[in-house]
């Protein structure tokens, strides 16, 4: 497999963006192409190395993970109710990504889909920062069947690499009612389950293409992608107090000339 180095890089840059609204997968596939690691390992590796990422939230909301096998009292989100709203969000992704899972990677998985995702993406964020709806949930306590529901088929959207499921599920759960920093902290959660069935899905499919000396370019790759996940996580937490997904949507914006210009 390619040197130890494109990995070290490759993890950065899934670590930073998987949880930003700018597309881990989108950004992931550029840097792929930039580095000259493409095809069906380039693909998998990146599925595999989000498990660094996963980790990563399981340690920043471990309290809310243990809550939901060993409930405490007067926490809503726990149990059996949080095991079934988090359900719900994941099941419209898993459904249609195991439908459509081989012309996802055949037909979307290039540049050219990444650039029209990076733009769409922007500008569904702007129009959802300036819907002007007040919230009606707050906290992680308050969310519903309903916004779970809909959060999850919104998240359907991130099965287009490009899109970012972080800005599907954020913005989704502003539109229907989700306050932004509650939507940004859902979304991290939420992303768990879906990013564990696609991690396992991708690595039993694919195997057999890998061997031992595979193991430390792997082992890089999710630790990398672990630690930079952490930073990336909590300093994305404090902005959404202060700040709105339109400077993530100008971000996509000018960044959709440089992909069309280098890699179309």
């Amino acid at each position: 497999m390619d040197n130890l180095v494109t990995a070290f890089i490759l993890s950065i840059v899934e670590g930073l963006t998987e949880y930003l609204p700018v597309s881990s997968s989108g950004h992931l596939i550029l840097a792929g192409h930039l580095l000259n690691f493409t095809g069906n390992k380039a693909d998998t590796f990146e599925v595999v190395i989000q498990l660094g990422a996963i980790l990563a939230v399981v340690v920043l909301y471990r309290k809310r993970f243990i809550g939901l096998v060993r409930p405490q009292p007067y926490v809503r989100f726990a149990g059996m109710r949080g095991i079934c709203l988090l359900l719900l969000t994941s099941l419209p992704a898993c459904v249609l990504g195991l439908l459509l899972h081989a012309h996802i990677k055949q037909y979307l998985f290039r540049p050219s889909t990444v650039l029209i995702a990076l733009v769409v993406g922007a500008l569904c964020m702007i129009f959802a920062e300036h819907r002007n709806r007040k919230p009606t949930c707050i906290t992680l306590d308050d969310m519903t069947p309903r916004l779970a529901l809909g959060i999850g088929c919104f998240q359907c959207l991130a099965l287009w690499p490009g899109f970012s499921r972080s800005a599907a599920t954020i913005m989704g759960g502003m539109l229907l009612g989700a306050k932004r920093p509650l939507a940004a902290e859902y979304s991290f959660i939420a992303a768990v389950p879906v990013m564990v069935a696609a991690t396992g899905y991708d690595m039993l499919k694919n195997f057999a293409q890998f061997s031992a000396a595979d193991i430390p370019f792997f082992l890089i790759g999710i630790g990398g992608s672990f630690v930079s996940a952490l930073l990336a996580v909590k300093i994305f937490i404090s902005l959404t107090q202060r700040l709105s997904l339109t400077p993530f949507a100008i971000y996509r914006l000018v960044l959709a000339p440089f992909v069309y210009y280098f890699m179309v």
